[in-house]
């Protein structure tokens, strides 16, 4: 589906959860391949425009109740020590953040998984994943929204290899826990077809949302970046949103919760 959502979070019915998964490659706008070449130095070295669009991000991101954020970075040289996640939380009004650094290059660059959160984030972990390169990893949470039944959360950021990918979706689905709803969000680096295909994600009866392509996001062709979800939660509405804010656009779903 492609509704859009217009009412502010706020006033949501407080049975239904708003989510927005987006990849952020660290503030960076890119509008075309060559940007990849004529923007690198920003991924060394910091930028006036990023803070600019951090607020816009932000004022998106203020719309839901919880958002997974990829490629933000935790404070160092290209972001002029400005911890990322914790910047869109207070700009978006989110009372609860958490951010898991996945590949730690010191003073240069930290990047790292984020959510940000209406309500509490119970028993955060972070998991690094298998792969044929260290630095992929999953920031995994329960949210227990009053009067709903607990949601274990998960986002995280694939490898580019099938053959990782495959690992890590097995490492992934082994970890959720039994017994409770589970949301997984993030750049997948794949098309829905393959999560479909896999087998314990299939055990699991974590489902990906149907949607438009969402890379490169000035010309879309491919689905690299999803919101799977298991069966009790009932996802009424979701939408790519068609707005870029980095070189992906970002995913939204609203959902039923479950009662306690």
């Amino acid at each position: 589906m492609d509704t859009q959502f217009h009412e502010p979070s706020a006033a949501a019915d407080a049975r239904r959860l708003r989510v927005l998964t987006l990849n952020i490659q660290v503030g960076m706008q890119t509008a075309h391949y060559g940007h990849y070449v004529t923007g690198a130095w920003r991924h060394v070295l910091p930028s006036s425009s990023v803070r600019a669009n951090l607020d816009r991000i932000a004022e998106l991101a203020a719309g839901f109740d919880l958002v997974a954020l990829q490629e933000a970075d935790a404070g160092s040289l290209r972001t002029a020590q400005l911890n990322q996640v914790e910047y869109l939380a207070g700009r978006a009004g989110f009372a609860h953040w958490q951010l898991a650094v996945n590949r730690n290059l010191g003073p240069f660059a930290q990047h790292c998984l984020g959510f940000l959160s209406r309500h509490p984030l119970q028993a955060v972990q972070h998991h690094a994943l298998p792969g044929r390169v260290r630095g992929r990893g999953a920031l995994t949470a329960t949210i227990a929204p009053p009067g709903h039944a607990p949601l274990h959360v998960i986002v995280t950021h694939l490898a580019l290899s099938r053959a990782s990918r495959r690992r890590q979706l097995d490492h992934l689905a082994r970890i959720a826990p039994d017994g409770v709803e589970l949301l997984m969000l993030g750049d997948l680096n794949c098309e829905a077809d393959e999560l479909l295909q896999h087998t314990l994600l299939r055990e699991r009866a974590l489902r990906p949302v149907d949607g438009a392509p969402t890379f490169p996001s000035w010309k879309p062709q491919r689905r690299l970046d999803h919101i799977l979800a298991t069966p009790g939660l009932h996802i009424s509405r979701s939408h790519v949103v068609p707005t870029p804010l980095s070189d992906h656009l970002a995913v939204a779903a609203e959902l039923g919760l479950p009662h306690a």
